[in-house]
């Protein structure tokens, strides 16, 4: 059998003894290794001489590639460790930007389910519905109706 020796820069080595020392957690200290990898080998060249200009070129890259807003932060967690710790630059980690979760809109009944929805209320008078819900809906409603231009 050969004795194989897997060789780690002192760069890996650092961040994974700093890992370490900050007791984060296996599958942690993982993804920020592949994370920091990745980064690397987008741009073909060591990542402690690339800067913050690089780290944005890369997060516009990921989002480019339609990559989830979760697994985006993961990677901005790892490259504010890598730099702000394994690194000791200060000033970069506050710079690197999360991304923030798209929010989603509520859904806005349209004319056809207002009008469906007030037809059905005569038939629900007798089983304790408040007919101010009604009154807000049917509202709400004609709101949705004058911000598309249509008027009554």
């Amino acid at each position: 059998m050969t004795d194989v020796t897997v060789t780690v820069s002192p760069l890996r080595r650092r961040m994974i003894d700093d890992m370490s020392l900050r007791n984060l957690s296996p599958a942690t200290q993982r993804s920020y290794l592949h994370a920091v990898t990745k980064f690397s080998r987008y741009f073909g060249r060591s990542p402690d001489r690339l800067g913050l200009e690089d780290v944005r070129a890369f997060q516009v890259y990921l989002v480019s590639q339609g990559i989830s807003w979760g697994s985006l932060n993961q990677i901005v967690c790892a490259l504010r460790f890598f730099y702000g710790v394994t690194l000791d630059r200060a000033e970069i980690p506050e710079r690197i930007v999360y991304a923030r979760t798209p929010r989603k809109l509520p859904t806005i009944l349209s004319a056809d389910e207002v009008v469906r929805f007030l037809e059905a209320v005569p038939s629900l008078k007798g089983r304790g519905i408040d007919h101010r819900l009604c009154r807000r809906v049917a509202r709400l409603g004609s709101r949705e109706l004058e911000g598309r231009g249509h008027r009554q």
